[in-house]
């Protein structure tokens, strides 16, 4: 059974500031709850340690399209079927629009679980509501989330 999702947040930041905290993936642990840590392997390798409820994972992913401030795409090498893809949307000076669409392959009781009970999609979406909250609080400081 594969499964996708597609979530977006409006964002109160210009999408530079969007884009400078997405594209950092070892700060990723810090708004998306399931990602305990993303190793960078080499410029387009990371190595990613999940901990979802009831399932631990770590699987090797792969940036196979990156965009500045448009977009990043990937997908798994090892471990779980999965990919994605992150949009930026300019709209306006001030506001941007970020979209995450996922592609997977749930294996398991707990993975299934969460695919038909629509709990990865509110999982993303509080995911994309702390990202939201922490590119704010970037743009609030007058900084880029480098």
């Amino acid at each position: 059974m594969s499964s996708s999702l597609l979530e977006a947040v409006d964002v109160d930041a210009p999408v530079s500031v969007s884009w400078n905290l997405w594209q950092d993936v070892e700060r990723w642990p810090t708004f998306l709850s399931h990602v305990e840590r993303v190793k960078r392997v080499d410029a387009r390798t990371f190595v990613w340690q999940l901990a979802l409820p009831g399932a631990e994972k770590e699987f090797v992913a792969e940036l196979t399209e990156v965009i500045p401030e448009d977009r990043i795409a990937w997908h798994t090498t090892q471990g779980v079927e999965h990919a994605g893809v992150v949009t930026f949307h300019r709209l306006s000076d001030t506001t941007s629009r970020v979209t995450l669409q996922i592609e997977y392959d749930p294996k398991g009781f707990v993975e299934r679980l969460g695919a038909l009970t629509n709990l990865d999609s509110t999982l993303a979406n509080y995911d994309l509501g702390e990202f939201r909250r922490a590119v704010e609080r970037e743009a609030a400081q007058g900084g880029t989330a480098d």
